[in-house]
């Protein structure tokens, strides 16, 4: 259980880390080095990265609820978020960079494996 309970929380930081990288450091550094833009075409897609942003932040905040609910419906909440970032990270491999399916999915996939374990 409390090798479940890092791992979705590990899930849930990644995904409040991807929030901010996207909705407030889009435009610098940080932003222009995640997919190589330079300044012009960050600030071009700024409101797309921001809209994304805001659904990892969703991500982030549901994976927190399924970790302060009481069981079951914690665990349920856990699973439903974790196939969530799950199938966010294979549709983004497969549509704007395959790196998404290890930075994404696998940690998604690896948390979800151990909740389910941890029954």
């Amino acid at each position: 259980m409390v090798v479940a309970n890092v791992l979705v929380g590990l899930v849930a930081a990644l995904h409040g880390y991807i929030l901010v990288l996207e909705m407030f450091l889009w435009e610098r550094r940080p932003g222009h080095d995640l997919h190589g833009f330079d300044a012009e075409m960050a600030r071009a897609t700024s409101v797309l990265a921001a809209n994304q942003g805001l659904y990892n932040g969703f991500l982030a905040a549901g994976l927190l609820w399924g970790l302060l609910a009481d069981d079951p419906t914690g665990h349920q909440v856990q699973i439903f978020f974790l196939c969530c970032v799950i199938v966010a990270g294979l549709y983004g491999a497969a549509t704007a960079n395959r790196r998404i399916l290890l930075v994404q999915a696998l940690p998604g996939a690896l948390a979800l494996a151990a909740v389910v374990a941890a029954g």
